[in-house]
């Protein structure tokens, strides 16, 4: 393998996205992204390129775990060399469709390539022990916690954190299943097409999907790319999580309502409420971010998806929204909050890494003055609904019952969502965790203004 052609293998990007990944500073969704783009692979190497950086990041913490043995010696390992063992470990414990000399012998030339002769020595050294020994057994690890820890690949703080709350079991349980891959979901508009018909539609373009156990809204695609389909080009179909598409319908609406959208970008919730509302009947939804290409974003989604005409947009933080707008306002106020965005790991496995116990210091805080900022323009006898893309009780249910302490004039109101939804369901607030349904995990609340 000649180093120019070296240098445009899907492993050697894959490498590229592991390294930039990890000095911070790119998130690996929208990395892969670029990368996809900027290098031209087709769909096949996308795909590639999708599962070993994700796989990879997934994994980290356990592929360390593994190597550690076999660099213990070593004066020092670079950081971009220990991310190509860890790398090429995924793939001789992971991933069987490519033979084992295959992965060392690219390993070996990319090590040349980046490094030197020296390196590419100690790189295909390396490798041969981890094929002649196999790894070290995780029952070395006499902890339990850092047993599981180390099993699942996610930092001891968080792994304590859910214990406390789900136990030892369900916290593995939760882990490993942000090993398996996501699923890709659609939202389709109801209001022009049936899911059976839009499920039929995709099929005669080879796109096999079924309908969302949870959403009524909503497809899953068990094969073929939604976003190359007609459906979307038309504006009948979204990319959206299943239990994002569980928000618009907990707020209750009506066609006639004028909604808040208090932290809305990049749109897929504003969008969603934009399809119960008709602008001949006084509807409105008014979706306000902080960032002005955030709020480009939501123009862009709601004139994809044919509800320019209810979404109205303004470039405003949600804390100065009592400011900004008179009492009672609103008929309806959603704010999904910023947050942790630990319910993403599955499909932002870097998220784990990147969070800090005393995160939990600080977002708190912020969810609650949005909420404090927003009520005063909610109307009596309106809906206020709280959600999040996080599954810790700090950012969910501690929140909002802090709000509640202080505002005696709201109440907890049972959620709209579908009973199969139930054993997420506790004190009238619903925590989705990503192993329940394999979607993103989510936490939403519905609060009505007595």
């Amino acid at each position: 393998m000649k180093p120019n052609k070296t240098k445009k293998t899907v492993r050697f990007v894959a490498l590229e996205a592991l390294e930039r990944v990890n000095k911070g500073g790119a998130y690996s969704n929208l990395l892969l992204r670029e990368l996809i783009t900027t290098r031209g692979l087709n769909e096949k190497d996308g795909r590639l390129l999708t599962e070993l950086v994700y796989g990879t990041i997934a994994r980290q913490q356990l592929l360390d775990y593994y190597l550690q043995p076999f660099v213990t010696k070593a004066k020092k390992v670079e950081d971009w060399v220990r991310l190509l063992l860890q790398l090429s470990i995924y793939q001789l414990l992971y991933l069987d469709k490519v033979p084992s000399h295959a992965i060392l012998n690219e390993a070996v030339e990319i090590a040349k390539v980046r490094g030197n002769i020296g390196t590419s020595k100690f790189v295909n050294g390396v490798l041969r022990n981890v094929q002649r020994q196999g790894v070290p057994d995780l029952a070395e690890i006499k902890d339990p916690i850092e047993h599981l820890a180390t099993e699942i690949s996610m930092p001891r703080w968080l792994v304590e954190k859910f214990i406390k709350a789900i136990g030892l079991e369900e916290t593995r349980t939760l882990g490993l299943s942000l090993f398996e891959p996501s699923q890709v979901s659609g939202r389709i508009d109801r209001r022009k097409i049936t899911p059976e018909a839009a499920i039929e539609q995709l099929q005669a373009e080879g796109i096999d999907a079924k309908a969302s156990l949870i959403s009524p809204d909503g497809i899953v695609a068990e094969r073929g790319f939604l976003a190359g389909s007609q459906l979307f080009k038309e504006g009948l179909l979204t990319i959206q999580d299943e239990s994002s598409m569980l928000v618009a319908p907990t707020l209750q609406l009506e066609a006639w309502h004028q909604v808040l959208d208090a932290c809305a970008a990049p749109g897929g919730k504003t969008t969603h409420i934009g399809m119960y509302l008709d602008a001949e009947q006084g509807g409105k939804v008014t979706a306000l971010d902080i960032h002005t290409h955030k709020v480009r974003l939501i123009n862009e989604n709601a004139k994809r998806l044919h509800v320019s005409d209810v979404v109205e947009t303004k470039v405003m933080d949600a804390r100065a929204t009592d400011e900004a707008f008179a009492a009672e306002s609103f008929d309806r106020i959603l704010v999904d909050a910023p947050c942790s965005g630990l319910g993403l790991m599955r499909r932002k496995p870097d998220i784990k890494y990147n969070k800090k116990a005393s995160d939990f210091a600080q977002l708190p805080a912020i969810q609650l003055a949005i909420l404090n900022h927003a009520a005063p323009t909610l109307k009596s006898g309106g809906i206020l609904v709280y959600s999040t893309c996080t599954i810790v009780s700090d950012e969910n249910q501690e929140v909002v019952d802090q709000f509640l302490a202080t505002h005696s004039e709201f109440e907890k109101v049972p959620l709209a969502v579908s009973s199969v939804l139930n054993q997420s369901i506790q004190e009238d607030m619903l925590t989705l965790y990503p192993q329940t349904f394999m979607t993103d995990g989510f936490f939403i609340s519905c609060l009505r203004k007595k």
